[in-house]
């Protein structure tokens, strides 16, 4: 078994990326979007932490969470939440036959990425990745358009303008996806 090496950081600030595991002909996060908000609703209510920012698109969701100082359970918080929505769906999806030896479902992919920030340059870089993102994919033509994002309410906090997100942004962006 493969060992992952995890920088694990107290009361860290992290970007991350958690995708379905059949990418590219599945829009279940933007069906049930309402089931992953009420399950990220009841973790963030026993394991609290803060989102600073939030994207999901048809098959994946990017976002940007801040622990509680001391801290550094972020695995903690994403199997609750992969769990949880998972549970709330009917068990009709295709499933391999290691997934059903192992009574696993056949929704996430099992791992997720996950980037610790550094400092204020990476953190603004991640904000913007995480907005602009719905554009990149060629969902909308500007970030304002996309409903299943944090962006309006960082309006609302005066972090970007209403208009902040046109396609020439993305030759700047360079995070994974």
């Amino acid at each position: 078994m493969p060992q992952y090496r995890r920088a694990w950081h107290p009361g860290g600030t992290w970007f991350f990326t958690v995708n379905l595991l059949e990418r590219g002909k599945n829009d279940l996060l933007l069906r049930e979007a309402d089931l992953l908000r009420q399950t990220v609703r009841k973790v963030r209510g026993r394991h609290p932490f803060r989102i600073h920012a939030w994207a999901v698109l048809p098959d994946h969701l990017h976002c940007l969470i801040e622990l509680p100082q001391g801290d550094t359970d972020f695995a903690l918080r994403w199997r609750l939440i992969k769990g949880g929505f998972s549970r709330g769906l009917p068990r009709d999806e295709r499933r391999s036959s290691v997934r059903q030896r192992r009574g696993e479902r056949g929704i996430w992919q099992r791992r997720y990425w996950e980037h610790l920030i550094r400092d204020g340059d990476d953190y603004r870089a991640h904000m913007d990745y995480v907005h602009f993102n719905p554009v990149k994919h060629g969902l909308v033509a500007r970030v304002a358009d996309w409903p299943h994002s944090t962006f309006h309410r960082c309006v609302g906090a005066g972090l970007y303008s209403l208009d902040w997100g046109n396609a020439s942004l993305a030759e700047g962006l360079t995070c994974s996806d």
